[in-house]
């Protein structure tokens, strides 16, 4: 049933996907301003928040813990429910694939050790929370992620850059998907725990598999070029960001993809866009 959502972070990638999703599905959606708005009386009355809040990360340390106090304090007030929007980080290197909603949590890494907090505090506080778990982001616009800044610019060139192995398995979620799979689960909450992990299968790639899914939609040959870590390393000096993109490269040489038993039980009618169709929406300049 159609409620009230108040979305936090409606700018950035899964908030501006997740105010679309919900209005399609009739819900009221309330955008919060971070520098206007009090969360407190924002989060008045509604059924659930989008906690699409999600610094840079290194800014991550000093900010999420805040950030997510907030949240579950505003969200406890109301018995509004989360959307916590997961990733694959808090597994680590070490743990075989695929990951699940009941697989340990092992990553030491201190991006890794944040989200395992996090999610830890919304356990602990018994806060009504749903996280949907995924992988990267296919984002149907350019929003500076992973595959539209590094590795789709070469495309009109012949060429997908890819940051890692080229055989092994990564996961994607392609966000308009993701979000409308978000709006699904509220719509039951009634029906869940008060703290659901959820992992999303969307779509598991080699970058061999990526790049054929490319070849065929742009009617020409996509080859993949690997990317040169090198000039990323030269500017860690003057952008502190690097440091954690290096930090996290072990995900594109681990062979990993999200368990979907969980997802199918609970929206056994959900239907994912292909990936065919998802890759032709993506923002290429022609060739």
């Amino acid at each position: 049933m159609p409620g009230t959502a108040l979305i936090l972070g409606g700018s950035g990638r899964f908030g501006r996907h997740a105010t679309g999703a919900f209005q399609a599905a009739g819900w009221t959606t309330r955008q919060f301003n971070r520098k206007a708005d009090d969360l407190d009386r924002a989060a008045q009355g509604v059924d659930v928040i989008v906690a699409a809040w999600n610094p840079s990360y290194e800014h991550w340390a000093d900010t999420v813990p805040t950030l997510h106090a907030r949240i579950r304090k505003a969200a406890l007030a109301n018995d509004a429910t989360v959307i916590l929007p997961g990733n694959v980080y808090v597994f680590g290197p070490d743990t075989p694939a695929p990951w699940g909603a009941d697989t340990p949590h092992r990553a030491e890494n201190p991006l890794g050790r944040i989200r395992r907090d996090m999610e830890t505090a919304y356990r602990r506080d018994s806060v009504r929370t749903i996280l949907l778990r995924a992988g990267d982001f296919i984002d149907t616009t350019a929003s500076g992620n992973w595959l539209d800044r590094m590795m789709l610019p070469t495309v009109p060139k012949g060429a997908l850059t890819y940051p890692g192995r080229t055989d092994i398995p990564h996961a994607w979620a392609y966000l308009p998907d993701l979000t409308r799979a978000a709006v699904a689960l509220a719509e039951r909450r009634a029906t869940l725990t008060r703290f659901e992990d959820v992992p999303f299968p969307g779509y598991i790639f080699t970058g061999d598999e990526m790049a054929a899914i490319l070849t065929r939609i742009r009617g020409r040959e996509i080859r993949v070029k690997p990317m040169k870590w090198w000039p990323l390393r030269l500017a860690q000096p003057v952008m502190p960001l690097v440091k954690h993109l290096f930090e996290m490269r072990y995900l594109w040489d681990t062979p990993h993809s999200l368990e979907g038993g969980k997802f199918a039980t609970l929206l056994p009618d959900f239907t994912a866009t292909p990936p065919e169709t998802a890759f032709s929406e993506l923002q290429i300049d022609p060739d």
